[in-house]
């Protein structure tokens, strides 16, 4: 039978061996999918093992990078991101490395929340590795302009340089836009430690603006918090993202996509 695993450090807390659970049992494909805790310092030492006899691994934090150096050969969408979450042996025994994040946060917002990104002016919060791997989808989804904003402006202004090729990007500072929004994404971690990045109130307009919290929780996010006190028209957390992008993986390994709808609405009531 063939073996999955999805790879971090922590990696107790992963819902991926649920997911992938309910997509083959949907899909009717036979396979193993369990959880591979690897050294801090042995990253690639551990999935080379796995992957001896494994057929793929999705990748979580910390290792997302490192994946990235060590596939032979990476998708479009991984070599924009500069990372890898998702990598498939082939027949030949070469790795391939993709990143289906971006394409997860966008199907989410687009597909399970209905709010289409054409035209609309998005903010997208840090400047990180989160952040890297979705601004490609997202300005392919045909916003009017994407603006990333962090703390250490410089490090936005690199990460719009590396896609401005792409589409409408710009880089910003945290304070330095008080005009409302039609979609703020967090990319931040700062959810995870019950923290806010400190941006003006005034970007949301109320009963208009959407918040996309790409963390979740099984309480409410302090960004989505923040945001629904202050009107936002919706309030959406990663929990979908999650899903999306692990249906992306299913996809490349098995050669068919689950329906993402039960799977989602199965974790929600969970």
């Amino acid at each position: 039978m063939d073996r999955y695993a999805v790879v971090g450090n922590p990696i107790e807390h992963s819902k991926s061996p649920l997911i992938h659970a309910m997509f083959a049992e949907q899909t009717g494909q036979q396979l193993e999918y369990g959880k591979l805790l690897a050294p801090l310092d042995n990253f690639i030492g551990s999935v080379r093992d796995f992957l001896r006899e494994g057929r793929g691994v999705n990748v979580t934090v910390p290792f997302k990078e490192q994946a990235w150096a060590l596939v032979d050969e990476h998708t479009p969408a991984a070599e924009r991101a500069g990372a890898v979450n998702t990598i498939l042996r082939r027949e030949d025994g070469s790795l391939l490395g993709d990143n289906t994040d971006g394409k997860g946060l966008v199907r989410d917002i687009e597909v399970n929340a209905g709010l289409s990104l054409k035209g609309l002016s998005v903010l997208l919060v840090g400047a990180g590795g989160a952040a890297r791997g979705v601004i490609q989808p997202l300005l392919a989804a045909g916003p009017q302009h994407l603006c990333v904003i962090n703390r250490t402006v410089s490090k936005a202004e690199e990460l719009a340089a590396l896609f401005v090729d792409q589409g409408p990007i710009a880089a910003a500072g945290l304070q330095w836009l008080v005009e409302p929004v039609d979609l703020i994404i967090n990319a931040t971690s700062a959810s995870l430690a019950g923290e806010l990045p400190p941006i003006p109130d005034s970007l949301i307009k109320p009963s208009h603006t959407w918040c996309y919290d790409m963390m979740y929780g099984a309480e409410e996010t302090p960004f989505n918090r923040w945001a629904r006190e202050r009107g936002a028209a919706r309030c959406i957390d990663g929990l979908g993202m999650l899903v999306e992008q692990a249906a992306e993986a299913f996809t490349l390994w098995r050669g068919v996509r689950p329906d993402t709808a039960p799977v989602l609405a199965a974790l929600r009531q969970a």
